[in-house]
């Protein structure tokens, strides 16, 4: 009978695979393990706090030191996705429900069908709650998801991943880019084996975390910020905002009908009889409701002007035959 201890006992081959993969870890910048605050659990809760505001403070110019990077990714993404491709994140852990939620904010925010920007989680998503093991190292499992979404060249696809050398994320960057998709790979070390990977790498270097190794903290905070970047200029390139509103807004519960009214009025300076007529006209999109407005145009016609212009709200305007902006 074999005990629990004779199982669990390290063998000569693991202790090597362990060996090296401590090996590599100590490589990592996120892995870092910082001396001045070995003792960080002695100090006052006040402190604490302190400094952990004032490491989360170095992270948006660690961000802005990647800004041509990130221009030149959401330039590859919004063009492909113009010809009807698709925007997926793919990543494992934090860096995978980071993935997700920016997605999944997509549809209420620019009235995107769910199908076109989709969050890819290593282990599928029961790992948005509870960490699905040994998913993470599986590049073959990313290969399936992808496989599973019919991959096409028109389709970008992001890895995700704080040590750049999550398994997963750069298997899906590595299938991507045989597909002939974009490929941008988002770590936070330099010279990763994602950033080779991937077409645009962007390495947004944040230092060592506050708790050794802890890359839901500083690392987590830069990816999402640079996803929030690249959903969110995307959708402007797209033609999803007019000016800085969110035009394609989808009117799903009572805030967001409220909301809709409101960015009607910002663009239009019509009265609350207006918009509601305009509204109305127009099925409740906002965009048609605008252009109703200032194109002085009917909600048939202002729907047939945006989809001449790909919905880009400017483009219809300046082709109405009574423009006003």
């Amino acid at each position: 009978m074999t005990s629990t201890t004779d199982a669990n006992a390290a063998t000569p081959g693991r202790d090597s695979e362990y060996g090296e993969l401590r090996a590599e870890l100590a490589t990592l910048t996120t892995e870092a393990f910082r001396p001045e605050l070995a003792e960080i659990d002695r100090l006052g809760t006040l402190e604490i706090a302190r400094i952990m505001n004032g490491e989360d403070r170095t992270v948006p110019t660690a961000v802005a030191a990647r800004l041509p990077e990130i221009a030149a990714a959401i330039d590859g993404t919004a063009a492909r996705m113009a010809r009807g491709g698709r925007l997926i994140y793919a990543g494992a852990g934090t860096p995978g429900r980071l993935g997700i939620l920016d997605a999944s904010e997509c549809p209420p925010t620019f009235n995107t069908d769910p199908s076109e920007v989709i969050g890819l989680i290593a282990g599928g998503p029961s790992a948005i709650i509870t960490a699905v093991e040994g998913a993470e190292d599986s590049a073959e499992l990313a290969a399936a998801d992808l496989d599973a979404l019919s991959l096409t060249a028109d389709d970008t696809v992001v890895g995700i991943s704080a040590s750049g050398r999550t398994p997963y994320a750069i298997g899906a960057v590595e299938h991507a880019r045989a597909k002939g998709a974009l490929t941008i790979g988002l770590s936070c070390n330099a010279d990763s084996a994602l950033g080779a990977a991937a077409e645009h790498p962007i390495e947004i270097v944040v230092g060592p975390e506050l708790l050794t190794g802890s890359t839901r903290l500083k690392a987590g905070t830069a990816q999402k910020l640079v996803l929030n970047m690249l959903s969110t200029i995307t959708m402007i390139r797209l033609g999803k905002t007019y000016g800085n509103l969110m035009v394609d807004v989808r009117a799903s519960n009572e805030k967001l009908r409220a909301r809709s009214r409101r960015i009607v009025a910002l663009a239009t300076g019509a009265s609350d009889e207006e918009i509601e007529a305009a509204l109305a006209a127009t099925d409740g999109e906002v965009k048609n409701a605008i252009l109703t407005i200032l194109g002085q145009v009917d909600g048939p016609t202002a729907a047939t002007l945006l989809s001449a212009s790909d919905g880009h709200l400017r483009a219809a305007l300046a082709a109405a035959p009574r423009t006003t902006t």
